[in-house]
């Protein structure tokens, strides 16, 4: 069923969204991307004449109630960004009464789900290798089925609208829909766009195609490295990651973050970048600092000649201009991670240089997805976000699709 077609009016909707927003040390919303997104579905159904229930979870409690990571601190502002004065139930697997009485444009808000073991469905308080690991997992799949089917029991429709937790095969995610029929479950509109902006770099390449991959570890990327390896044209590798591609190549990289383990891993990336025609682009030089501080002295070094004292944290100059000729003439951009320690201004010139060369492809045309939280961080660090084609909510979810790999959320509506 697409949202479009379905008519709310007279029905109660559960809706999951990625409510999982930045806070302050008062509780105060710092970055309020991931509600904003959600509202073009949320004011569907109360437009429609339907009642909202929102379901989300906010940080790792670990299956305990935590008032830090409670979702009361942000029914203010969903019932501003809303425009409906928001309901709280403060547990969500206790809210029959509060679900019971909603009315038609009316919206309620559930406590986090994970306060409950049974929203991520792991055994909890018990190691894999403890013998009767296996009984107590089988356990916690049946608590999940019982946890989902309550959460189910709310409302007459399901609506998945979190891509940011598509990739798990949580009781709210993947679980929860087997209590709905093909009809009375759908994607929300942020879910629909997300995969097809997927659908755009995966499937609808327009060359030559672009992939820009930051971070400090090469063993988190690894899996998608290896899979665009046989779709780029450019593929280039920044931010920690160079100084493990150093290291590998006989490089002396300081104090350099590196993965020693992984160095054999780099360099099979750099054969088969070459067996697979891919033009990989690697940092050649670095802005160092002798501390880890934004306030540090800072020196330009060879990626692969960092004297011992020092620690590359950015892109250097002759980098940047070569990440700029792989972005600037390309069709198709994906962006995730940024080039350096962008969290201090002293070190943004690299991602920022990134960012600019995928502002400008997009002005001349080419299809850019940024991805992943730092790199989402980036470019609305730089007041760029509305020069780029598409900016995805979710990161590893994003990560997971490009892989890919076939997401529960996605999958559950679909079956």
């Amino acid at each position: 069923m697409k949202i479009n077609d379905f008519n709310f009016a007279g029905k109660k909707a559960i809706v999951r969204v990625d409510f999982n927003v930045p806070l302050d040390e008062n509780g105060n919303v710092t970055d309020n991307t991931r509600i904003l997104g959600a509202l073009p579905t949320l004011k569907k159904v109360l437009g429609d004449g339907g009642a909202l229930i929102m379901m989300s979870h906010m940080g790792k409690p670990k299956g305990k109630v935590n008032p830090k990571m409670s979702l009361a601190q942000i029914v203010k502002p969903v019932s501003e960004a809303l425009g409906v004065e928001v309901k709280f139930a403060a547990d969500c697997a206790k809210a029959d009464a509060e679900a019971a009485a909603l009315k038609p444009g009316e919206a309620l808000l559930l406590e986090n789900l994970r306060f409950y073991p049974e929203e991520e469905g792991k055994p909890v308080g018990i190691e894999k290798t403890d013998p009767a690991y296996e009984d107590a997992k089988k356990a916690m799949k049946a608590a999940q089925k019982e946890f989902a089917k309550k959460l189910a029991s709310y409302a007459d429709c399901y609506v998945m609208d979190a891509f940011g937790t598509a990739h798990r095969k949580h009781a709210s995610t993947a679980v929860i829909d087997e209590y709905f029929d093909k009809d009375s479950k759908m994607l929300g509109y942020l879910m629909e766009k997300e995969v097809q902006a997927v659908d755009n770099i995966l499937s609808n390449i327009k060359r030559p195609f672009t992939a820009i991959m930051g971070g400090s570890k090469v063993s988190t990327k690894i899996g998608i490295i290896e899979n665009l390896l046989g779709k780029v044209d450019n593929l280039i590798l920044c931010g920690g990651m160079t100084y493990t591609f150093a290291k590998a190549q006989g490089g002396e990289i300081g104090n350099s973050i590196v993965e020693m383990d992984k160095l054999d891993v780099a360099l099979d990336v750099i054969k088969k970048a070459k067996e697979n025609g891919v033009n990989l682009v690697l940092g050649t030089d670095s802005v160092c600092g002798d501390a880890f501080s934004n306030d540090c002295n800072r020196k330009v070094f060879p990626s692969n000649a960092i004297p011992e004292g020092w620690e590359g944290l950015d892109a250097g100059p002759d980098t940047q201009k070569a990440f700029a000729a792989a972005i600037e003439n390309a069709k198709t951009i994906l962006w995730n991670g940024p080039a350096g320690v962008f969290e201090f201004d002293n070190f943004t010139d690299g991602s920022k240089a990134i960012a600019e060369a995928v502002c400008k492809a997009t002005a001349n045309g080419a299809f850019s997805l940024i991805g992943g939280g730092d790199s989402v961080a980036c470019i609305n660090k730089f007041g760029m976000a509305d020069k780029v084609s598409y900016i995805s909510t979710g990161g590893g979810a994003l990560l997971e699709a490009i892989e890919g790999k076939v997401l529960p959320g996605v999958e559950a509506i679909n079956k």
